[in-house]
């Protein structure tokens, strides 16, 4: 029962997360502050009220439109209000009552909007990868201290520097095929997944790079690309990297690395 409290809770907490990921893959792209001014809607201008800003509900009772002036608002923001609750929700589910879950919750709320932000403008933020890293490393080193086991935490940082220097390599080689931006990602990637193991590591990549050829050769046979056109790889390092963290004891029992 009380596993089933914790999951309910932090979907609910991942809801209230979600409505300001929208402001942040809205606002950063274009370098603007996430916390002035408030949410207002692009067609008339108007502020959002606090009844019009609840995360999915609002959406749904207004028909997805504005109070206002009746301009369309994007199912995108619902989606992504969602696609966090379900997130927070599966690795509270993993993680139990776990003094690292805040930081994971905040790690998967991270993947989140770099995968969108990446999808839509072929960026990996610095403005978020970072701040993430200066928030990560404390978190994590508080669950440490009060778990009493500092191995997770020196497993994390060397799984940080293995990914990103893999990565890196592959840039020096392929400068076109892998760009910084990713590369920096997998500093913040290999820190949470060598928190559980160096394995989740290893899969973690492994699987990113799995979605990403996966994802090009669909693109390209459905004509959506062509080879010499750019594909963003954040999305599938982040969706490699949540499977790696909810399904990879799992998958490394079977298929150890």
């Amino acid at each position: 029962m009380t596993d089933v409290l914790l999951v309910a809770l932090a979907a609910i907490f991942g809801l209230g997360i979600g409505s300001f990921l929208n402001v942040v893959i809205h606002r950063v792209p274009h370098r603007q502050s996430v916390v002035s001014p408030r949410s207002a809607c692009p067609g008339c201008g108007t502020t959002l009220a606090e009844r019009d800003n609840i995360p999915v509900f609002s959406w749904l009772l207004l028909k997805g439109r504005c109070r206002t002036c009746g301009m369309r608002i994007s199912p995108r923001y619902p989606l992504v209000e969602l696609a966090t609750a379900v997130l927070f929700g599966a690795v509270a589910a993993r993680l139990g009552a776990d003094w690292a879950l805040p930081a994971f919750c905040l790690f998967f709320a991270a993947l989140l909007a770099i995968a969108l932000i990446d999808l839509e403008h072929f960026i990996v933020p610095n403005r978020i990868v970072f701040p993430m890293l200066a928030i990560s490393l404390p978190l994590l080193a508080t669950a440490a201290l009060l778990d009493g086991e500092v191995r997770p935490l020196v497993t994390g940082v060397v799984g940080a520097l293995i990914a990103s220097n893999g990565l890196l390599l592959l840039n020096l080689v392929n400068p076109r095929g892998m760009g910084m931006g990713d590369v920096k990602l997998a500093l913040l990637l290999g820190l949470f997944l060598g928190w559980l193991s160096l394995g989740h590591v290893a899969l973690g990549l492994f699987l990113g790079f799995l979605f990403g050829a996966i994802g090009g050769i669909l693109l390209i046979s459905l004509g959506l690309k062509t080879r010499k056109d750019p594909v963003p790889f954040a999305p599938f390092l982040a969706a490699g990297t949540v499977v790696a963290v909810l399904a990879g004891n799992a998958l490394l029992d079977r298929y150890p690395v």
